[in-house]
């Protein structure tokens, strides 16, 4: 076995069981390969591969293959027995020699072995889907532009053909992670500049989840800067570019709602929340709820509780923030390090609804509890630098204000290494 084999060498075990259970459910559904690859935008070749088990799907490519062929997660489940073999799963127990393996690869193999290559990217764009949500964006970053850099020289190498189209994809995928990392640093210029070369790939592949992605992260980063009304108009397009069912167009709403809080528009906020939760209501039952790709699935859509908060309706933000840590971030996700940034968010949403009631030492211990959190990136440090003024503001000079002031400055100061620009809208 060569050493470029031995470096991209699948699971066969766990392929096999996918794809067996792939080629099942097509035939019992009376599909042909071609029908059901133009379901879900790949080559009919791709899927006969994975069929017997001589590629690898990424996650996003079974959430789609499981809802085409409405399997009710049947086929998630074999991607997440894929994944837990792989060790994928684990952020715990990520290979941080990962990302340098990959890059070995990449330079070893020739043009007759870009199906492999695509594997292999595939793999790396499951585990920073993960890790760019754990580890310090900066360091992320650096990695992910690493093996950014060798796949376009391989696409430049190649020539951008339609049997290439899968290394297209996992590029523009790269890139989408690209654009979130620079954003979690608040580098937005660079954040942007990620964005379009994800929307240039998903126009290449033919790929709208790729762009939708995007739209997502330029919704994101105005919401933070304090441009409301341009969220909500970008957060609206995005909506155009993929259907409803899949995750993003579901995530897009929810964007679009909290930008309309925002704004102050609570009659466009009350009408996008319904569309969100029957947009939510419609994903397939095995949707991604881990990673940057995801959405997190509770009682409420994405984004609600921040909604009230924004409307001026504290008591509801609160019970709503409670529902969100008691059911997307439970004690065992945060054990295995999957949400530091989200929960941390969430926990800086509850300090704001808390000081809205006038409870000060609930506001205080949530916003404490936030900044001890392993990882913090630029909308986390907007939050908390809004609470240290609602605090000064509502409870002058209070002790427990004063310190929690102190705590915030002393994070400012000490971002872990992260290029943190403070500069930033309320919520």
């Amino acid at each position: 076995m060569s050493r470029s084999e031995r470096i991209l060498q699948p699971d066969r075990s766990a392929l096999d069981r996918f794809g067996y259970k792939l080629r099942q459910l097509r035939k019992e559904r009376g599909y042909t390969l071609a029908r059901l690859a133009g379901m879900v935008y790949v080559s009919a070749d791709l899927l006969q591969r994975i069929e017997i088990a001589e590629r690898r799907p990424n996650q996003k490519l079974a959430g789609q293959l499981d809802e085409a062929l409405q399997a009710d997660g049947a086929l998630l489940d074999r991607w997440h027995e894929l994944s837990l073999e792989s060790g994928a799963r684990d952020v715990t127990a990520l290979n941080p020699d990962q990302g340098r393996r990959v890059i070995e690869a990449l330079d070893v193999v020739g043009n007759d072995h870009l199906g492999d290559v695509a594997d292999s990217l595939a793999g790396l764009i499951d585990h920073y889907a993960l890790t760019v949500c754990a580890l310090p964006p900066a360091f992320v970053y650096d990695e992910i532009l690493a093996v950014r850099s060798h796949a376009s020289r391989i696409i430049e190498r190649a020539g951008l053909v339609p049997r290439h189209t899968d290394l297209v994809v996992a590029a523009g995928w790269l890139s989408n992670l690209l654009a979130v990392a620079a954003c979690d640093m608040g580098e937005h210029a660079t954040a942007r500049v990620w964005c379009s070369d994800a929307e240039q790939r998903s126009q290449d592949a033919r790929c709208p989840e790729l762009a939708a992605w995007a739209v997502l992260t330029r919704a994101m980063i105005a919401y933070y800067q304090g441009q409301p009304r341009q969220s909500v108009m970008l957060a609206a397009k995005g909506q155009e570019i993929v259907p409803i069912g899949t995750v993003i167009h579901a995530k897009l709403a929810a964007q679009e709602m909290r930008a309309a809080a925002m704004v102050g528009d609570a009659t466009h906020m009350a009408h996008v929340r319904r569309y969100a939760a029957t947009a939510i209501a419609k994903l397939s039952p095995g949707a991604t709820a881990i990673g940057v790709f995801s959405i997190a699935l509770g009682e409420d859509p994405p984004y609600t509780a921040t909604s009230s908060l924004l409307c001026g309706r504290f008591r509801e933000a609160v019970s709503a923030t409670k529902r969100v840590i008691q059911t997307v971030y439970q004690p065992e996700a945060r054990q295995r390090g999957e949400h530091p940034s989200g929960y941390a968010r969430a926990l800086l949403i509850l300090g704001l609804a808390q000081a809205g009631v006038g409870r000060l030492d609930e506001a205080v211990a949530a916003g404490d509890a936030a900044l001890n959190a392993s990882r913090p990136a630029w909308p986390t440090m907007v939050l908390a630098g809004k609470l240290d003024r609602v605090l000064a503001q509502d409870f002058a000079d209070d002790r427990q204000s004063e310190a929690y002031h102190a705590r915030y400055l002393d994070a400012t100061r000490n971002p872990a290494g992260h290029h943190l620009q403070l500069r930033g809208p309320p919520i």
